[in-house]
């Protein structure tokens, strides 16, 4: 098919278009309804995974976790992990003996594991922090996560050993606490407990989806003070930093090792507590994304499905209607396969007026998105815009061929016949 031909057809799809604007704004609804999911919905999980990756890295490559159940995993945990016998801060000082581990840190913190959020409150004169988390940490916990002070200092040994009640605030609620006024040698009510403020970390970076941080929103307490205030709470989360990333794996067989042996755990037996790194994190984000990735697609493919349904039958439409018409271009020599080609490339222009209409509207609410709601940070991607363009023209494609092979079957005779 020569060029000019081509172009004359797509201006007679544009025409007809603009002659049944309703008719056509129907038809392609379901074009634009998959196309803009599938924008909108990528655009968004593109900005997460930013941000998620960015809070995993902020953990850093050589840190190992050791807990009693890896709880960076989706689905159910069995009843006998949560009858697993707890470590121990001996347990902690034992792995800090292993060769590699620079530093560790046995924490005990009190929060809602579900939401990340805290449960603890604390008060300064008329200002209340709320939702806090409440951790007690080792006093070497800062060789491990590389914690910033913004003002003060962080706790001493001394300190721990003789559980002092001083406390270190997140940067949040040191701002709510104290938002006009110099915090350190203050005392602030944590729920009865009088503790002197004696430092304020630094600023972390956003959480999940651009929003504020749970860990800006903490109470950092000597590992001492937490249990003297705490006693029941046991189940220590132990949190190793390697020397080097190589020797992660090295270094995992052989903690696995020694806390086998300190729990008694038999030979053959599977082990009874978890070690994991942040790629655990990243699996856990990569399973949650990709799941409501997947469940978008499947209302885009269906909203698809539906808008290629609704070409095939406005261009079935089309071709009635244009029955003698069709006869009238036989007549003077049109072949089939122009016949063929001109159907096709109308639905196909169709498909992709409403795959432009869908990235427009998708690109729209990933831009307002990301102005008006920060916590929804949204990063429109080249390939999925080509990617939505290329779908709808191919649905056009699939749903264009049997009203165009019907059409460029009729009988010419019969055409012109045709009122």
């Amino acid at each position: 098919m020569r060029l000019f031909e081509a172009k004359e057809i797509v201006a007679m799809a544009l025409d007809s278009l603009r002659k049944s604007k309703m008719r056509s704004a129907l038809t392609i609804l379901g074009i634009v309804i998959g196309v803009m999911t599938v924008i909108a919905v990528t655009s968004v999980i593109r900005g997460l995974n930013a941000t998620v990756t960015s809070q995993i890295e902020e953990i850093g490559s050589n840190i190992i976790f050791v807990y009693r159940f890896n709880w960076a995993t989706l689905g159910r945990i069995p009843n006998e992990v949560f009858q697993r016998k707890e470590l121990t801060f001996d347990d902690a000082m034992a792995i800090k003996e292993v060769p590699g581990v620079t530093a560790v840190d046995p924490a005990l913190r009190l929060f809602r594991p579900d939401f990340g959020a805290g449960t603890f409150s604390a008060r300064y004169e008329g200002n209340l922090a709320k939702n806090a988390i409440l951790q007690g940490d080792y006093s070497g916990s800062r060789d491990v996560w590389d914690l910033k002070i913004y003002q003060g200092r962080w706790f001493t040994d001394y300190e721990d050993e003789h559980r002092s009640p001083v406390v270190v605030l997140g940067y949040d609620t040191a701002q709510t606490l104290f938002p006009n006024l110099d915090p350190i040698g203050r005392e602030i009510d944590a729920e009865g407990t009088k503790l002197i403020v004696i430092g304020v970390a630094e600023k972390r970076k956003q959480g999940l989806g651009g929003g504020a941080n749970p860990e800006d929103n903490i109470l950092l307490l000597p590992l001492g003070t937490f249990r003297k205030l705490h006693p029941e709470y046991k189940d220590f989360l132990i949190s190793i930093r390697v020397q080097d990333q190589a020797l992660i794996p090295e270094v995992i067989d052989r903690v696995e090792e020694v806390l086998r042996r300190r729990r008694r755990v038999p030979p053959g037996k599977p082990d009874d507590f978890a070690i994991f790194t942040q790629d655990a994190f990243s699996d856990l984000w990569n399973q949650v994304s990709s799941g409501v990735f997947t469940v978008m697609g499947l209302i885009a493919g269906i909203s698809l499905l539906v808008g290629g349904v609704g070409v095939m039958n406005i261009m079935l439409v089309s071709v009635t209607e244009r029955t003698r018409e069709i006869g009238v271009r036989k007549a003077i020599g049109a072949r089939k396969r122009d016949i063929l080609w001109q159907f096709v490339l109308e639905a196909m222009t169709l498909t992709a007026v409403g795959g432009v209409i869908g990235i427009l509207v998708g690109s729209t609410i990933a831009f307002v998105l990301r102005l008006f709601l920060p916590s929804l940070p949204a990063e429109v991607s080249v390939f999925w815009l080509l990617a939505g363009l290329s779908t709808s023209i191919t649905v056009g494609l699939i749903f264009g061929i049997y009203p165009a092979w019907k059409a460029a079957n009729l009988n010419p005779i019969d055409a012109l016949r045709y009122e």
